[in-house]
């Protein structure tokens, strides 16, 4: 397995948290199968106190920064970072998560026993402020068939813990620019592709979940990004009439309801053990 080697793949940009960003940071360091490198774009201009967490890692030798001059987005910079990574495994890692130490090595295995595996990403464990205190867990379908099934609702991957080949990514362009749906629209792209695709049942990641990640992913604005990318994924051939109907009235539905509300049915509903384990079958 020592022959595996990997990249992880960072953006960082100025409204993340220093300290959040050093706890990222180190859970990729202490990873069992350490990572060759660690590409880190600075997707424009930083905090003084970002650049002073960066600058802890001076001597770091598989730390390499990529400094872009101003903020392009997620999507952009991903696209840049990706041709800094000298591996065909890129393992994604946000900035403000936290993974656990075991994570790339199992999912590089997952490549090792299948070949074929174009994109991995695994269960993620949602916290507040403390990863002793978990509040759910987000899993996802771990067969391909099931994967493609339910990408035909809902986004497929946990991004944040997504390990995936440079190539694949290549061959559809990167990411492209779709407003919230970046990471959503680049899976849909690759399965249409062919890709093979699978999730660990296992959660691998802390992934930070409070109240403002639920507000953004509510409101008149979002309902609109919501309807535009699924007629986008109709029109592509992705989606058929009745999976834009079925999906944009589930998920539009959600988005129009207050925030608490939201931040219920999102646990009762999406994050219970009897949704999860439906998922896998």
């Amino acid at each position: 397995m020592d022959e595996m080697k990997y990249s992880v793949l960072m953006s960082l940009y100025y409204k993340e948290n220093a300290c959040y960003l050093r706890e990222s940071i180190d859970s990729m360091l202490n990873q069992s199968l350490k990572p060759d490198e660690i590409i880190i774009v600075k997707d424009g201009e930083l905090t003084s106190s970002l650049e002073e967490v960066l600058s802890e890692y001076a001597n770091e030798p598989c730390i390499k920064i990529v400094a872009l001059k101003k903020n392009l987005g997620l999507g952009e910079a991903l696209n840049i970072g990706m041709t800094h990574c000298k591996n065909e495994l890129i393992a994604r890692m946000d900035t403000d998560d936290i993974s656990r130490r075991d994570r790339c090595e199992k999912q590089v295995k997952m490549f090792m026993v299948n070949e074929l595996l174009s994109v991995v990403s695994c269960s993620v464990m949602e916290f507040e402020e403390d990863i002793n205190h978990i509040k759910s867990i987000k899993r996802l379908p771990i067969t391909h068939e099931s994967i493609v099934k339910f990408a035909k609702k809902r986004n497929p991957f946990n991004h944040p813990a997504v390990m995936y080949k440079k190539s694949v990514i290549d061959l559809v362009g990167g990411y492209k620019h779709f407003e919230l749906f970046e990471d959503y629209y680049l899976w849909a792209r690759i399965i249409m592709n062919g890709a093979i695709c699978g999730n660990i049942y296992e959660p691998l990641l802390y992934m930070r979940a409070n109240k403002d990640m639920y507000k953004r992913r509510g409101g008149y604005s979002y309902l609109k990004c919501i309807i535009n990318f699924k007629w986008h994924l109709k029109k592509l051939g992705f989606y058929t009439l009745y999976d834009f109907i079925i999906s944009a009235i589930m998920q539009g539905t959600v988005a129009m309801f207050p925030n608490r509300l939201r931040m219920i049915f999102y646990k009762k509903f999406l994050r219970n053990d009897d949704f999860n384990n439906h998922l896998v079958n």
